[in-house]
């Protein structure tokens, strides 16, 4: 029995799930073998020799190699493992989510200094420009 997911009307957004998970296991144990110096060098020397010791989806190795952490989230990745992958690449989380966005490093510091994304928009798929209804409390208040 499919359980309901609300969440995924969320526009832009991959939600960590068991799905998810499930799907991007070997992906995101790849990412945790590179909290090993060793392994990131193994990695490093050889990208392609390395990531095919891992039973991972012809796909995820390609969005590895690009280096495109949004395809690697869409095919299982969970960013907190897709970390270690920046972390090896150099790459501090804040130029990792700006890449995710589209924006230069400094571009995404100033857009989260000055109070993130504007919401509109960005809260259902199906939000009808005021999505009154999305926002009720749930309970009766």
């Amino acid at each position: 029995m499919a359980l309901d997911k609300p969440y995924l009307d969320v526009p832009g957004t991959i939600i960590f799930d068991a799905d998810q998970s499930r799907k991007g296991y070997w992906l995101n144990q790849f990412c945790m073998s590179l909290m090993k110096a060793e392994n990131r060098a193994r990695f490093k020397a050889d990208e392609k020799a390395y990531l095919d010791e891992w039973p991972m989806s012809e796909e995820q190795k390609r969005a590895v190699q690009a280096r495109d952490l949004n395809w690697c989230m869409r095919t299982g990745g969970n960013i907190y493992f897709l970390a270690k992958l920046g972390a090896t690449d150099g790459l501090s989380f804040q130029q990792m989510a700006g890449s995710m966005t589209g924006m230069t490093e400094e571009e995404y510091r100033n857009m989260m200094i000055n109070g993130g994304r504007a919401i509109d928009g960005n809260r259902y798929v199906g939000e009808d420009g005021d999505a009154q209804e999305h926002r009720q409390p749930q309970g009766g208040k």
